[in-house]
């Protein structure tokens, strides 16, 4: 079907209120590994989409898939094994102090729960995320993601604090900037009678800009809202799964650091409906007494077997390894770019989460949103596919799947050259 009668069907069909990637959208009808093909039998580089962790249609995964959807798809009002071998095998890349598993469909589920289950064991409502973050879409944890902008009011007991920026703050001081901004957070709090109960951070900050180093930034921060009576949330949906290269999860690289609270999304199936968290039991004991919790889809068979998979595929194919050898070149890659490219300000990120901060002034830092806007439509056009991110939306956003190879890196660089060249 053409284009414009897509975009009318679409527009007459769903409505106003969906947004379309690109200035000319595109149609994807089939997708393998790191490959998203469209209508007209182009293929496109997929850079950006962690959601199909360990590559689009995995076989082992569609098969895994396919197979328990032939003999039983249920809930968890019944006993089934896949949810306890599934729930014990995630259990076990965590540390031992997170010893219970619950299941959703989506990691915006999965943070709604993980607040209630913090507000149930603090006794307290006020949240504290950063400045530009996005953390999902249902109505209480939309009122906690900044990054929605314009489309929603963050709520009453929701404060913000700025993101550890590293290419602003001199590494020896983002922990203790971070940690003063969750203070003077607290203090807000407290002075309108509210008690925090939980701080929650994407541990790589990908919506504020993608800032990971230098690992142990987080302890401080931690440190000041457990002093407070709060608890921290790891947001795990995008970092997850050894996609950091250095940790299977990426509040792992801060060492010795253990959340009350972890939280993931679709990257566990594969793009399959399954998310959850993984809880510190004296923390999801309140709730435990006062709530029952049910979810129709989280945790049954299908989704399970789907998560099982994707954990065989990231141990057979080595990804977490192929992630931070990948990763590392294609950093190198492109800080050699940057020697060329007066745009680009700064290029960071660990494994397979890579940011590439465009400014149109080095020593201001000023950031070069209409520039990236053109550079991440001119990639479509030549058939390579990333996004940008920020407050500024001056960051090229790069977090393919695990599966990513050093050519398909250096396709990604030669690439970006060419448009870089062609501004």
């Amino acid at each position: 079907m053409p284009e414009e009668s897509l975009l009318e069907r679409r527009a007459r069909l769903l409505g106003p209120a969906y947004r379309l990637f690109y200035e000319a959208p595109l149609h994807p009808v089939r997708g393998e590994g790191v490959w998203l093909d469209d209508a007209d039998g182009k293929r496109y580089l997929d850079a950006y989409n962690n959601v199909a962790s360990v590559g689009h249609c995995h076989p082992h995964v569609v098969e895994a898939i396919a197979r328990q959807a032939g003999v039983l798809n249920t809930h968890t009002r019944y006993l089934h094994e896949g949810v306890l071998d599934y729930a014990e095998r995630l259990l076990a890349t965590m540390p031992r102090e997170l010893g219970h598993a619950m299941f959703t469909c989506t990691g915006s589920e999965a943070n709604d729960l993980a607040m209630r289950i913090a507000k149930a064991h603090t006794k307290a409502e006020g949240l504290i995320v950063t400045r530009f973050a996005y953390h999902g879409v249902t109505e209480s944890i939309a009122q906690a993601s900044p990054s929605l902008g314009r489309f929603v009011q963050l709520g009453r007991a929701v404060r913000t604090v700025p993101a550890p920026d590293s290419y602003r703050v001199p590494a020896g001081e983002q922990g203790a900037a971070f940690a003063a901004g969750v203070r003077a957070a607290i203090a807000d709090l407290q002075a309108h009678g509210i008690r925090p109960a939980a701080l929650m951070v994407d541990t790589v900050f990908s919506s504020d800009g993608i800032f990971t180093d230098p690992a142990g930034f987080l302890t401080e921060a931690v440190a000041a809202i457990r002093e407070a009576g709060g608890i921290f949330i790891a947001d795990e949906v995008q970092p997850g799964l050894g996609r950091t290269g250095d940790a299977f999860w990426g509040f792992m690289r801060h060492e010795g650091l253990v959340p009350d609270i972890v939280t993931m999304g679709k990257p566990l199936g594969n793009g399959h409906p399954l998310a959850g968290l993984a809880v510190r039991p004296e923390v999801l004991a309140a709730f435990g007494r006062e709530c029952r919790y049910f979810n129709t889809f989280g945790g049954n068979p299908v989704s399970m077997a789907a998560g099982m998979a994707v954990l065989d595929v990231i141990g057979r194919e080595g990804l977490m390894a192929n992630a931070q050898r990948v990763g590392r070149h294609l950093r190198a890659g492109l800080s050699k770019l940057a020697e060329r490219h007066e745009l680009i300000g700064d290029v960071r990120g660990a494994g397979l989460f890579v940011g590439l901060e465009l400014v149109t002034d080095r020593r201001a830092r000023t950031p070069a949103t209409a520039e990236t806007v053109r550079v991440v439509n001119g990639l479509r056009e030549r058939q390579v596919l990333l996004s940008a991110t920020g407050e500024h939306a001056n960051t090229l956003k790069i977090r393919p799947p695990l599966v990513f190879s050093e050519a398909n890196a250096d396709l990604l660089i030669g690439t970006l050259d060419e448009v870089l060249a062609g501004l």
